[in-house]
Order: structure tokens, then sequence, then C-alpha cells
């Protein structure tokens, strides 16, 4: 009868240092499946960039009245019924009307208020434009005004605008002077412009690596995306609305399309995260790194367009930078 050791049974291996590591071991092959291509900002660009059909547009303007009309005459209808039956309930009824008619309108005014402010920074990006590209100093000096202006009542930007007039006149020429004015006002804005585009980029990358419901990579890309760019337009002094943010959302979206910047794989996190760092990791998390990687392009133009003076060479954020800030604490490199 044989004797059978108790407890684990151990094997010697020679250990000569060439034994591997699980770190060390290769992907799982994926033969079947594209390369990451961050196709959740790709749709989210898509979505906001879409122009309706004129037939379209007319459906929709078309029902909103149809609708619009139908639901006033019923109201109209009920409270009028109310009163003859019951004056007291009637016109307590429409109190809470003319209560919801009054936040409507203020809601309305406030749209336009943001399209106004939207306006005006649009105003004062291609006002600095003109003044450097004919080096007007009347105009230049001019634009200061508005900038201090526009943020005045804002205590962020209370010791930039003192420092911008403290050497307005000093300054005589229009690149020198608007120089000055980003170094003193706007640097401060632009650091706090670009921790929003960090935390939305870690943010996207984090949901669409973790969530693997069908279409939660989309939404949380577009939320976190016309939140990011709203935000932006906020710290640059162009507050927007809801329709104000999606009318900011489809310029920005534009603008990248345009450029063909809506697209980013290997070239852009390789020198950043390591070389050949994608084909390293799972799917879904490769395709969190590529959409944080476009949010963080998104956020770059949404600087540039929400921004009051165009970038100063060697002002404009890298993306390369955000990326790399932002994404590279996701992923545990191995060092050795």
């Amino acid at each position: 009868m044989s004797q059978h050791p108790k407890g684990p049974v151990l094997i010697d291996l020679d250990d000569d240092g060439a034994t591997p590591s699980p770190s060390e071991a290769p992907p799982v092959p994926e033969p079947h499946l594209p390369p990451p291509e961050g196709a959740a900002m790709t749709t989210v660009a898509a979505l906001a960039t879409r122009d309706p059909s004129p037939l379209a547009r007319w459906f929709w303007r078309l029902l909103l009245a149809l609708v619009g009309t139908l639901v006033s005459i019923a109201a109209w209808r009920f409270v009028t019924d109310l009163i003859a039956s019951n004056a007291m309930l009637g016109w307590a009824v429409t109190a809470l009307f003319a209560a919801f008619g009054l936040v409507c309108l203020m809601i309305i005014i406030k749209e336009i208020a943001a399209f106004s402010r939207l306006a005006r920074i649009d105003a004062l990006h291609h006002a600095a434009e003109t003044a450097l590209a004919n080096e007007d100093l009347a105009g230049a000096r001019k634009l200061t005004d508005d900038l201090v202006t526009l943020y005045k009542g804002r205590e962020d930007t209370r010791w930039g605008r003192d420092k911008l007039k403290s050497r307005r006149d000093e300054i005589f020429d229009a690149s020198g002077l608007l120089t000055h004015a980003e170094d003193s006002l706007l640097a401060p804005l632009d650091t706090a412009a670009r921790r929003e585009v960090e935390a939305a980029a870690r943010q996207v990358a984090t949901v669409t690596a973790l969530v693997p419901l069908a279409l939660a990579d989309v939404v949380a890309a577009l939320t976190a995306n016309l939140r990011m760019i709203r935000r932006i337009a906020e710290i640059y002094g162009g507050r927007s609305g809801t329709l104000g943010s999606w009318r900011l959302t489809r310029a920005v979206m534009s603008h990248l399309v345009a450029t063909g910047a809506v697209a980013v794989g290997d070239d852009m996190l390789e020198p950043i995260l390591g070389g050949g760092l994608l084909g390293k990791l799972s799917r879904r998390f490769g395709e969190g790194m590529v959409n944080g990687a476009l949010t963080a392009r998104v956020g770059v133009a949404a600087m540039e367009v929400c921004r009051p003076l165009p970038f100063g060479k060697g002002k404009r954020p890298s993306v390369r930078a955000i990326i790399r800030s932002s994404l590279s604490g996701l992923v545990m490199q191995d060092k050795g």
C-alpha cells in the first residue's frame, strides 16, 4: 500500500532568472475585432454636426406650433369652464397658469441673454484677430477696455484686470498689448479650463472602459462633453443656456470634423503612454483611452471657440500634454 504525502506538493523549478512573469504574458489575440477607434466620440460628433433636412425642420416647427395651439386652447377652455363652475378654484388655477407662463418667459429671456453673451465673446475674438492683422493699436486698446468690462465684477479676475489697466498705456504695439492682456487676464482662466478638459477626458475614458452597457458610453461621452463645453464657456465669461450650449457644441464639433481631428489612435497615445500600449490593453479599455483622447481634443477646440482672444504663439494648450496628465494615471505601466 502506497503512502500518499499529506499537504501540498512542491515542485522545484530552476530559477535562472528567465522565468516570465504574468505581466509579460502576451495579450489574448482578438483577430475578429477592429482596433479601438473611439466609436462613442465618433457617434457624438456625428450627432452634434448632423443638420436636419429642411423638410424635417418644417415638420418639427409645424408640430410644435400645432401642439402649442391645441394645448393653449384646451387650457383656456378648462380655465373658463372652471371659473364658471367654481370661481375661486378657477382663479387659483389661472394664477398657476400665469406663474408657469412667467417662468417660461424668464427661461426664454435667459436663453436670449446666453446667445447675446456668446455673440459678444465671438465679436471680441474677431476684433482681436483684426487688430493683430492690421497692427491696430487703437483697436487693441479698445479691445482691452472691453475685456475689462467683460470681467468686471468677477473677483477671480480682479488682479488681472488691475495689472492690465496699469500697463495699458505703456505698450505701443497691438500684438504686445494683446499678449499682455492674455498673460495677465486670461492665463488663470486657461488653467481652470484645462482642468475641466482633463476631468472630462478622465471621466469619459473611465466610463467607456468600465461600463459594458450598450450606448452607455455614447450617453456618457455626450453628457460629459456638453457639460465640459458649458463649463469652459462659463469660465471665459460666455455663460450659455441649454440651447446656447448645444449651439456651442455644434460649432466645436463642426470645427473638429472639418479639420479631420475626430480620429486618434496609436499615433497619439503611444508616444504618451508607451510604445505599443494600445495593443496590450483590452479592447474595452483601449476604446476608453481613445474616447478620452478625443474628449481632450474637443476641450481644446472649445477653449479656442469660447476664448475672447485667440491663443498667442506658444500659448495654445497641448492636446498631448492634456492626455498625458489626465489619462496616464489610468494605466499601470511597467517601469522595470
